[in-house]
């Protein structure tokens, strides 16, 4: 069957069982925007931005496990998602980014609206693919989900000339994928699994260290079974967040810079570590000298470029997270050496629960200004710790990882590895199309929700009820408090007066607008906020000198916490 290369492109995304796109049209893909206008199985959701285009399919696959689509023009239409890219790439999110190009004979001609965005996108994409005939397009298409999906997750862009997407070819869509060279390694190996095993029964002082691993491979389920046969204490990365239930009592919370006392002292004071997922970034690290220096380290990953790369590993093991977790609990479940395991740690267990008693996450509260972490908590009682929440980036993006908890995976939607400002509200929105039913929460900060604040006339247009909640300091606050630790309280070009009134502008884009100036309005706006249809924005006037607690000084040891 002969049929065009839009109309091949958009059948094989039907094909591929796609129910959405997150896009912005132009000349270079206007072709494929009327095919979509015939086909009634893609959905296609009209972003004003590509930047937030991207961010929204973000969102959708990490809420929903899927791989979320974005489709744009070229040129600007192109370059504008790069930030997207990389948001994704940094936190290996499984994202296909479909780009229109100039024609082919065009191509490095300097013509209008071009831009070499595979050259571009190739340090920020898992791979990346220019079509150059009007045959392989639906085959590219199923390489780049593909591709996407499998293995360590990450983004793919699919760079598509206006003459392929005019000229016709017969459409065929293979059946199976095989691509040279590419073959994820998802079983790990039996003798090392047995190995790390002995390894961690030896010893004394265990922390498992759980990144976004454990929540990309849905291999939640197994750390809990695991953690519990063995009373092994957990924490978490910030993309690890709802990995392992934050209400469990070996739940340590979030570790590094920003991470819990206990957390911090657990890791530094371990005699063996079992890294899931995780990466060691410098976030978590510290100075890397002094990171965990009494400890051996098991570390699971599927990917064998990430073993190594930051920190001397004793026993790696390269696979699937879910695949090496049961493994391990075949090794212990049941058996009697779990049971004197258990007793062999309690002295450890007994010592964080110190340290967390002595130490816990807190604030200073008051009568007369309204504290974000105690907006946070709030949140947290209304929602009964049930809605999925997105962050931005900065001192809200801590906060919300400090004062809510997240008992369940795909739960807490956060660029972790590039802090990308503006990138809650539409992820915000991604989650909530994926997930309908669901409470979805956009916790923000002044400065970084203009960064594509636009979007609300997304969420307005299709009536996605997503609430925005804005922790309002008139600050960019997490650089305002570097200034003030470490740059003699010079605030340069941190302060931001309180432009625009956010209650205002969400009535002029049709949401609904909220405000809470004092602590005793807080807990009643926010019910209503949450409880009005539609979109909702929430402007939350808080303290601007606030702070995040605890904080390891860049470069400084984990165990050189500054306390509150």
């Amino acid at each position: 069957m002969q049929m065009t290369g839009a109309e091949i492109f958009v059948k094989a995304l039907a094909d591929l069982g796609v129910d959405i796109v997150f896009g912005y049209p132009g000349g270079a893909t206007i072709h494929i925007y009327d095919a979509l206008f015939k086909n009634v199985k893609v959905r296609h959701m009209l972003c004003r931005h590509e930047q937030g285009a991207v961010h929204m399919a973000d969102g959708y696959a990490r809420a929903s496990g899927k791989t979320g689509v974005c489709l744009v023009t070229s040129g600007p239409g192109a370059t504008n998602t790069v930030t997207g890219l990389a948001t994704a790439y940094m936190d290996s999110i499984p994202i296909v980014v479909f780009t229109g190009q100039v024609p082919t004979l065009l191509i490095g001609n300097d013509a209008f609206q071009e831009a070499d965005i595979v050259g571009i996108s190739r340090p920020c994409t898992k791979h990346n693919y220019l079509v150059k005939e009007t045959k392989d397009l639906a085959r590219i298409v199923k390489e780049a989900f593909y591709i996407a999906s499998t293995g360590r997750p990450g983004p793919v862009l699919v760079d598509m000339p206006k003459d392929v997407l005019i000229a016709s070819a017969r459409y065929e869509l293979p059946k199976e994928v095989s691509i040279r060279g590419y073959h994820p390694t998802y079983e790990g190996h039996q003798r090392q699994v047995e190995s790390a095993m002995r390894l961690l029964l030896s010893r004394e002082r265990p922390v498992v260290y759980a990144g976004g691993g454990v929540i990309l491979s849905n291999a939640s389920a197994e750390l809990a079974e695991l953690a519990h046969a063995l009373s092994l204490p957990v924490t978490t990365t910030l993309m690890g967040m709802g990995a392992f239930p934050g209400s469990d009592p070996l739940a340590l919370g979030m570790l590094g810079m920003h991470g819990t006392y206990a957390a911090n002292m657990a890791i530094s004071h371990s005699d063996v570590i079992l890294a899931v997922g995780a990466r060691f970034d410098d976030r978590v690290t510290g100075k890397i000298s002094e990171f965990a220096k009494h400890a051996k380290i098991i570390h699971i990953d599927i990917d064998p470029t990430s073993i190594q790369k930051n920190v001397p590993v004793d026993i790696p093991i390269v696979g699937d997270v879910k695949d090496v977790l049961q493994k391990m609990i075949k090794l212990v479940k049941g058996k009697k050496e779990a049971t004197a395991y258990r007793g062999k740690n309690a002295a450890w267990r007994g010592q964080i629960a110190s340290w967390a008693k002595t130490h816990p996450l807190t604030y200073k509260p008051s009568k007369g200004k309204i504290k974000p972490q105690y907006v946070v908590e709030e949140i947290h009682k209304l929602t009964k710790g049930k809605a999925i929440v997105a962050t931005e980036v900065g001192q809200n993006q801590m906060w919300a990882a400090q004062f809510y908890s997240y008992e369940q995976p795909r739960t807490f939607l956060s660029s972790g590895g590039l802090g990308t400002m503006g990138y809650g509200l539409p992820a915000a929105i991604g989650a909530q199309v994926a997930m309908p039913g669901r409470l979805v929460v956009d916790i923000a900060g002044d400065g970084s929700i203009q960064m594509n604040i636009q979007e609300l006339a997304t969420a307005v247009q299709y009536n996605i009820p997503v609430k925005v909640v804005i922790l309002n300091n008139g600050t960019l606050g997490m650089v305002r408090q570097w200034q003030e630790f470490f740059f003699d309280g010079n605030y340069s070009q941190t302060c931001l007066p309180r432009i625009p009134d956010f209650v205002k502008l969400a009535e002029a884009y049709g949401a609904k607008g909220f405000r809470a100036t004092k602590p005793e309005e807080v807990h009643d706006v926010l019910r209503k906020g949450f409880a009005a249809d539609g979109p909702v924005l929430i402007d939350v006037i808080t303290d601007p000198t606030e702070n995040v607690y605890p904080m390891v000084p860049a470069g400084a040891a984990l165990t050189e916490m500054l306390l509150v």
